[in-house]
């Protein structure tokens, strides 16, 4: 059984938006971002805020935190 994944639309731009001010990047965010690389319909601007994203954490810019969400 194969199971669609679909973004909500403006999801990306909200997720770079609370990663970047937050400095942490949860288990709900990154499944965010896995959901977001398998969409077939991303546009370019979509591609270069998850690009950003990767290098902010590739550098340390970021912690990865093993909370489910930051909402709590």
């Amino acid at each position: 059984m194969y199971v669609q994944v679909r973004l909500l639309p403006g999801a990306i731009s909200d997720l770079f938006a609370h990663v970047s001010t937050s400095g942490t990047i949860t288990l709900a965010d990154r499944y965010g971002l896995m959901a977001a690389l398998l969409e077939d319909s991303l546009t370019q601007e979509e591609r270069d805020a998850i690009d950003r994203l990767l290098r902010a954490l590739r550098r340390g810019r970021m912690k990865v935190v093993s909370d489910i969400s930051a909402l709590a």
